[in-house]
């Protein structure tokens, strides 16, 4: 099947707060992974797909999880987004040594990533 969604990212004004609630209620491994302006912490469930926290870097949204699902073009599939609809809420961003993503609000407001790892 293709473009299945491979990770789950929270984004919140207050991680500490996020990590001491989700490693209270499940049984998740959190790593803190330093980043130039943040730190991103992996979440690894496990069996499943994994995923993510880390401070908002949209200034104004409210505290969500955002789906990634996995694209082979992030630039096109970006692009046909758009012309369908969707607003961009961040463009296409490089996570060195990984990939590429975008964020997409589909026409309804609800917002999901686009993952391309990288060759």
């Amino acid at each position: 099947m293709g473009n299945p969604f491979v990770h789950v990212e929270l984004g919140t004004n207050d991680v500490p707060k996020a990590k001491s609630f989700y490693q209270g209620l499940f049984d998740w491994k959190l790593e803190d992974m330093p980043m130039p302006d943040t730190t991103y912490t992996i979440i690894k469930v496990g069996e499943g797909t994994g995923g993510g926290m880390l401070k908002w870097p949209m200034p104004g949204l409210p505290a969500m999880w955002v789906p990634y699902i996995l694209v082979s073009d992030v630039k096109a599939a970006t692009a046909k987004a758009k012309s369908l609809g969707g607003k961009i809420m961040r463009d296409i961003t490089e996570v060195p040594n990984m990939g590429s993503f975008s964020i997409i609000a589909d026409p309804t407001g609800a917002i999901f990533g686009m993952w391309q790892a990288k060759m």
